[in-house]
């Protein structure tokens, strides 16, 4: 069973940059598509980004577009999402999961996912 761990999350001041890391142990992603959410205090969780493994292929939130980038090592087991021109209302709990019944489409629904780590704190001040 695939485990994973998020690092990465910290205080950044609005206009900043931080880059999450997702990283498995006990299996690989090389397979599967892999997605970061957020949940804000308050708020349902929400969709930001998602990648094949495998393709490279990506999908993105629209409130993220430009802003963001996810990407993937394989070699490391590792899926990144660089965050740039951050801003306050992107403060939020950032988590990574995996799809293990991934073929083709990419899944933006929370529901779809199987595996999810335990989530990494994201401040963005004003």
């Amino acid at each position: 069973q695939v485990q994973l761990v998020e690092s990465g999350g910290g205080l950044v001041q609005a206009g900043g940059s931080l880059r999450l890391s997702c990283a498995a142990s006990g299996g690989s992603f090389s397979n599967y598509a892999v997605a970061w959410f957020r949940q804000a205090p308050g708020k349902e969780r929400e969709f930001v980004a998602t990648i094949s493994a495998r393709s490279g292929r990506t999908s993105y939130a629209e409130s993220v577009k430009g802003r963001f980038a996810i990407s993937g090592d394989n070699a490391k087991n590792t899926v990144y999402l660089q965050m740039n021109s951050l801003k306050p209302e992107d403060t939020a709990v950032y988590s990574c999961a995996v799809d293990i019944h991934f073929t083709f489409v990419l899944l933006t629904n929370a529901r779809d996912y199987d595996v999810w780590g335990q989530g990494t704190q994201v401040t963005v001040s004003s």
